[in-house]
């Protein structure tokens, strides 16, 4: 079980990993298309994209495991500190830079081959809004985690990515055409300005690795600051 130095900072980033503009605006898009069953496009989107993020999660984390071992004492966890220290702090500063010019997506057709190829194609061209998610992958490699404790976390982070879709589609199961005028609200919203919150996570993202970092180093013991 990892410990909460580690938890809390990782479901804090899945947290703001909800935040996607892609994953919420695609989900709004399919519920208010009028198609007779929203389901199966809506989850063969979601389900590609958490499918795209664990592999590539795995992938990373392996990666990263064996690379670590090669190093062995090298990269001891000060050093690991550092680095996540000024991976942290570049974040941080970037976010203050960041163009904020809006970029909507609406798949072109509702069937399950183009929204699969949507999901892959939101996987690819997002990568900036997945920096909590390499902040995460970060902070667990910096752990040195077993993959029987960091592929549950892996699993759980990605359905909380996703759970913006799926919960979308149960509200607008329940209330209907209810639902309606407010779903078009946050579509028009998510398309004009979706952007503009990524600054905010980008900064929030580097933070919290630069947090972890400085925890990794012993920086925050010596100025008294205990991390539970």
């Amino acid at each position: 079980m990892p410990s909460l130095n580690v938890l809390l900072p990782v479901a804090g980033l899945a947290l703001l990993d909800t935040l996607s503009p892609a994953v919420i605006g695609v989900s709004l898009y399919v519920l208010l298309s009028g198609a007779r069953s929203a389901a199966r496009p809506l989850l063969a989107y979601l389900g590609t994209v958490a499918a795209f993020y664990f592999a590539l999660g795995c992938a990373l984390m392996f990666g990263a495991g064996a690379a670590l071992e090669r190093v062995g004492g090298l990269l001891d966890d000060t050093a690991l500190g550092w680095v996540l220290t000024v991976a942290g702090g570049a974040a941080l500063v970037y976010s203050f830079f960041m163009s904020t010019e809006p970029r909507p997506r609406r798949p072109e057709s509702l069937r399950v081959g183009a929204m699969v190829a949507l999901g892959l194609g939101t996987g690819l061209l997002e990568g900036s809004t997945a920096l909590p998610y390499f902040g995460a992958i970060g902070i667990m490699t910096a752990a040195g985690l077993a993959p029987a404790v960091w592929l549950p976390v892996l699993a759980a982070y990605n359905l909380v990515m996703v759970a913006p879709g799926l919960l979308l589609y149960l509200g607008y199961r329940a209330l209907g055409e209810r639902a309606r005028p407010r779903l078009e609200k946050w579509r028009t919203g998510i398309e004009s300005s979706g952007r503009e919150a990524l600054p905010w996570i980008v900064g929030i993202v580097g933070f919290l690795v630069l947090r972890q970092g400085l925890w990794l180093t012993g920086a925050l013991e010596r100025f008294g600051v205990h991390v539970g």
